[in-house]
């Protein structure tokens, strides 16, 4: 719980293919700072669900899920974020998804939420600006396209940092 007894946010990602999960946790463990690197690399769908609402946030997840087949993705560019670098991705079919769980969800959404969705995954952030500037050329000079499929959807719950695994749905249809 947290202070005033409402139940810890929830946080909803898209699950990759495990050959491009450990590619961008590597990156992402060897570009963030240590002390600040509490959660695995990740493409974050929604950032503030209702914690109340689990059980049928859990519910719908699971329910877009079912008969889904694996949905491809590509890395498009690098963003510079000031204090660290994000991979944007092209993943048009996960857009969609997230679409339709937008308009189930558009009470609940925050601020944020409502914004139009920029899939990325940040491998480095918060680091010295130098430090930042450094690794964005590096990886700049070094990028090209990569691709991987998102397989489900993963829903956590925030605690002020860490993330706790609720529910890890996988698209469970074999073919498009």
């Amino acid at each position: 719980m947290t202070p005033g007894g409402a139940l810890p946010s929830l946080i909803l990602t898209a699950l990759l293919d495990p050959v491009s999960q450990d590619r961008f946790q590597v990156a992402r463990q060897h570009l963030f700072p240590p002390e600040r690197n509490q959660v695995p690399a990740h493409v974050t769908l929604f950032h503030q669900l209702p914690g109340a609402e689990e059980a049928s946030i859990s519910r719908l997840v699971a329910t877009v899920c079912e008969g889904r087949a694996p949905c491809p993705f590509a890395t498009t560019r690098l963003r510079f974020l000031g204090f660290g670098t994000a991979y944007l991705l092209d993943m048009s079919a996960v857009s969609d998804i997230r679409e339709h769980l937008a308009a189930a969800w558009e009470p609940w959404l925050t601020p944020q939420d409502r914004r139009v969705w920029s899939p990325h995954i940040t491998v480095q952030n918060k680091a010295a600006p130098d430090e930042a500037k450094r690794v964005f050329a590096k990886l700049q000079a070094t990028f090209q396209v990569e691709r991987g499929a998102v397989i489900g959807l993963a829903l956590w719950r925030y605690l002020g940092g860490p993330w706790d695994l609720l529910v890890r749905c996988l698209f469970t249809a074999t073919e498009c």
